[in-house]
């Protein structure tokens, strides 16, 4: 039954593509830059009630998305599937994310991204990668843009630890924004690795923002990964792995 469901997800989910492709994103091109988020996410809202309908798939919110602050910041989120790159930047548009420069190679879905101002990173080469997020990144939040990073850097299925980078930390110092931590057990449906969806509920925490003025990026940086792995402790159907005394798994 998950099979079936899922293969009709996917149908829904390449029309979908095709409509935006067709609809939205010509419309996208002659707007203004922070004009574009509102269209676009009508794509994301769609994709997100047809996972319900077609997958039984829910979405359970914790926390208070009016505690979100008023002004551009940095969301700082564990990464387990597809889902929260979609549910992510319906919380606080404009926003762009940090990704893979390669994922703006895919038709319509990468020309879409490049539509909103991404902040694409060359994996291969760290030290350049690095350096681009802290001009981009605080170009962005100046201008508005709130930024999304995943921390730990790739996909970590549910019940698996991978360490967080401190770039999402280091970001906010330096542009003197807040950090809003975000928790998610979304790899328990949206499976990792697999195009099977399994019926259930997504829930995710969102955190009160954390001040980064004049705090050591150390003591930042452990604040919100000892959040993250809290809530996840929480929400998560599948046990967490344990911490060694140096935090790792």
């Amino acid at each position: 039954m998950n099979k079936l469901r899922s293969i009709v997800f996917y149908i829904g989910y390449v029309v979908l593509i095709i409509l935006m492709a067709v609809l939205i994103v010509p419309v996208c091109c002659v707007l203004p830059v922070k004009k574009r988020f509102d269209l676009l996410n009508v794509y994301n809202h769609a994709i997100m009630l047809w996972l319900r309908v077609s997958c039984g798939i829910r979405i359970e919110v914790h926390g208070d998305r009016q505690a979100l602050p008023d002004g551009a910041c940095v969301m700082l989120s564990n990464h387990q599937s597809e889902w929260e790159t979609l549910y992510l930047q319906l919380l606080k548009p404009p926003m762009c994310t940090v990704l893979k420069k390669e994922l703006l190679n895919i038709p319509v879905f990468g020309w879409s991204l490049r539509l909103i101002r991404p902040i694409p990173l060359d994996r291969s080469q760290p030290s350049k990668a690095l350096k681009s997020l802290m001009t981009e990144g605080a170009e962005r939040l100046k201008n508005g843009f709130s930024v999304l990073l995943f921390p730990e850097g790739t996909r970590v299925p549910p019940g698996q630890r991978k360490s967080f980078s401190k770039s999402g930390v280091m970001l906010a110092q330096r542009a003197g924004a807040e950090i809003v931590p975000i928790a998610h057990n979304s790899g328990e449906c949206w499976l990792s690795g697999s195009w099977v969806k399994k019926p259930g509920t997504i829930r995710i925490a969102i955190g009160q923002p954390i001040a980064t003025a004049g705090r050591k990026a150390n003591d930042v940086h452990a604040e919100v990964e000892q959040w993250i792995e809290g809530r996840l402790a929480q929400i998560s159907d599948v046990p967490r792995p344990a911490q060694n005394a140096d935090g790792d798994a």
